[in-house]
């Protein structure tokens, strides 16, 4: 592996473990149950007080973070996880739900 990669793998792991906004459960994006992993993000986005936004964008943007950083890398099954754990979010915060086919 070159360092150019592992240089970048670390960037994107050190913004999940030390962001400035939100304390994440450790483990958190390998929960299996996209209920309590939005749960988790919706908890650590509520009790920051470091986020420069509202609970619901600061967690919303933490889990499309990890989302994009994984990429093409990501099995679909757990896209799949990840996609319901944002539905899960809004719902939890009294968001309307996305439609299927968008983002």
């Amino acid at each position: 592996m070159s360092a150019a990669r592992t240089k970048r793998q670390r960037w994107s792991q050190r913004v999940t473990e030390t962001s400035n906004a939100l304390d994440l459960e450790p483990g958190v994006f390998a929960f299996a149950d996209p209920r309590r992993l939005a749960r988790s993000l919706k908890r650590s986005a509520e009790r920051s007080r470091r986020r420069k936004t509202d609970a619901f964008r600061s967690a919303m943007s933490m889990l499309t973070f990890y989302i994009n950083r994984a990429g093409r890398q990501l099995p679909a099954a757990r896209r799949a996880v990840l996609g319901a754990a944002k539905n899960e979010l809004r719902a939890l915060f009294g968001r309307p739900p996305r439609s299927p086919e968008a983002p």
